[in-house]
């Protein structure tokens, strides 16, 4: 009867033993030198970009261009900055913001404006094929021509888009999800949350001023023209003044916190 119940038991015993020494053979696969250098160059090429760099060349433009940051603005690790774009001091640039001159270009940004989280500032192609300026793509400020421009002391608030040709003068407020697309808006501006601003047939001038109220669509120099003054009664008269003070302290903040890590 013992018989019965040790033959099993040395059975499972052979069978551990026999796995125990197949483990012990299994040695881990060591890589030839040409292929540790292929996976080495591939892991290289895969590397994801910084968030600033320069534009790539295209059959419009045969030159790379690093962004130009003032020391004094920062830029969020999760924000995008891409060729010829200018930044200014004390300019704060938000989360998830993206600012690219590598089709129209340049793209300025005057001190103590801020760029909040997911603004995109974009341009059409300022340049053709031989290098030649396509003029009505872009805007000319104190005798330079440029794809964007954004003045000093500008907000552009969370989500609005700034499309080139665009101007947007100093001291303007841009609001939430609002889009300025050919068109100059000009100083002391309040663009109203969802407004879009678009010149069908060219360039559109909003005079200096003016606030174009929330959700409403500006095609034509005539709307434009016929917007309402802001008076010392508009509610966001001072709107952008205090934004801009927040994002300068921001950017200061940002910039020390940051050093210190």
């Amino acid at each position: 009867m013992r018989w019965k119940y040790i033959i099993p038991l040395l059975l499972v015993a052979l069978l551990l033993a026999g796995c125990a020494g197949t483990q012990e053979e299994i040695k881990p696969v060591e890589k030839t030198t040409t292929e540790a250098t292929e996976q080495t160059e591939t892991s290289e090429k895969c590397e994801i970009p910084p968030n600033v760099h320069a534009n790539p060349i295209t059959e419009w433009n045969k030159k790379h261009t690093m962004p130009d940051i003032d020391p004094t603005a920062f830029v969020h690790p999760y924000a995008t900055v891409i060729g010829a774009v200018h930044i200014g001091k004390y300019v704060c640039v938000s989360p998830h913001a993206s600012i690219r001159g590598d089709e129209g270009m340049p793209i300025y940004i005057g001190d103590y404006s801020n760029v909040q989280d997911g603004v995109v500032i974009h341009a059409l192609e300022t340049y053709d094929k031989e290098g030649n300026p396509i003029e009505k793509n872009l805007i000319e400020v104190n005798g330079k021509k440029y794809a964007v421009y954004i003045g000093n002391n500008v907000s552009l608030a969370h989500q609005c888009q700034i499309h080139g040709p665009a101007y947007v003068g100093d001291n303007t407020f841009v609001g939430m999800q609002a889009l300025v697309f050919r068109a100059k808006v000009g100083s002391n501006c309040v663009i109203e949350p969802g407004a879009k601003i678009i010149g069908r047939s060219g360039i559109i001038t909003i005079p200096d001023g003016k606030y174009v109220p929330a959700g409403s669509v500006i095609t034509t120099q005539e709307q434009a023209d016929n917007l309402p003054d802001i008076t010392e009664d508009y509610p966001f008269k001072n709107t952008n003044k205090a934004v801009v003070h927040v994002n300068v302290e921001l950017a200061h903040g940002y910039n020390e916190m940051f050093k210190s890590e």
